[in-house]
């Protein structure tokens, strides 16, 4: 029998709630990411990356906001992305820029919220931590949802449009110079540097995980005298496709049909319980893939 759907499938299955449901993620993908910056590493001079980093310099200096700066940057960025990735991008892009912008003015200008959560009180090691995890797993979420807060993040996005690089990778070297530039912040000592590289590694880390925990997929093989059924409850209850290999069995001496498929992270559970329902007695194996590429997985990029 054919699984219900649950409340997220339901959603997705119209055109208007899909919308509504990705700009919602995305924008508690970047509220995640700003609240790890205006609270754990610019009231303690930990500067990261991206032009957050470089509106955070600015805003150290000069007490310019920095969703005002933030703003201004990536107005000149934002029009080289509608440029390269294509106005939809764009529009996702924008809503971004929009949202993290207004969203510092939030955070710094209007409810101040270092009133409420004073990060001061605590190590700068533990803040770098902590800041630099929420801000990755918010961009994260954006990215996973189409969207990002714009910045170096468009230009990590450009140049994984065409080459088999993490974000995180690219976003890391850009980084690396905006970091060092931090030692012009009054006030500012090595050890800020150094944890303001501590912030690039983790975010860098952290936004990997996100992404490609998504992007995991695996490759299942089934052994059982029932495959046909379980081949055509998979496709017609998944939606995946299905190979079914010519096998021998030794022990046997007789012919086995070996059913394979490849299915992402979100699809392993549907895929077993379809297993477990047609032949409960089914031989299994289960692996991590490195890579898919193809049809409804990735795009090989060289």
């Amino acid at each position: 029998m054919k699984q219900s759907l649950n409340p997220l499938e339901e959603i997705k299955k119209h055109s208007v709630g899909r919308v509504i449901l990705q700009y919602s993620m995305i924008t508690f993908g970047i509220l995640i990411y700003t609240f790890g910056w205006s609270v754990f590493l610019i009231p303690q001079k930990i500067v990261g990356g991206g032009v957050v980093g470089i509106s955070s310099i600015i805003y150290l200096a000069t007490d310019i906001p920095v969703g005002v700066i933030n703003f201004a940057i990536n107005l000149v960025l934002f029009a080289i992305g509608v440029k390269i990735l294509g106005a939809k991008f764009g529009i996702s892009t924008i809503f971004g820029i929009v949202v993290s912008s207004f969203a510092f003015i939030f955070y710094q200008q209007i409810i101040h919220i270092d009133q409420f959560i004073d990060a001061t009180q605590f190590e700068p090691f533990m803040c770098a931590i902590i800041g630099a995890g929420l801000a990755g797993v918010g961009i994260g979420i954006a990215f996973i949802n189409g969207g990002n807060s714009g910045g170096t993040d468009i230009i990590a996005l450009i140049y994984t449009k065409y080459h088999n690089v993490s974000p995180g990778t690219v976003i890391l070297f850009i980084d690396i110079f905006i970091i060092a530039s931090s030692i012009i912040v009054p006030g500012s000592k090595i050890e800020n540097i150094v944890y303001g590289y501590v912030v690039m590694g983790v975010f860098s880390y952290t936004l990997d995980l996100m992404i490609e925990g998504n992007k995991q997929a695996y490759q299942i093989m089934v052994f059982s005298k029932m495959n046909d059924k379980i081949a055509d409850a998979i496709g017609n209850e998944v939606g995946r496709g299905v190979t079914l290999l010519n096998g021998w069995g030794w022990y046997s001496k007789a012919d086995q049909k070996v059913l394979m498929v490849i299915a992402r992270k979100t699809d392993k559970v549907k895929i077993m319980s379809v297993i477990k329902d047609t032949d409960p007695n089914a031989f299994i194996s289960i692996a991590k893939t490195q890579g898919v590429f193809g049809k409804n997985f990735d795009t090989l990029r060289i």
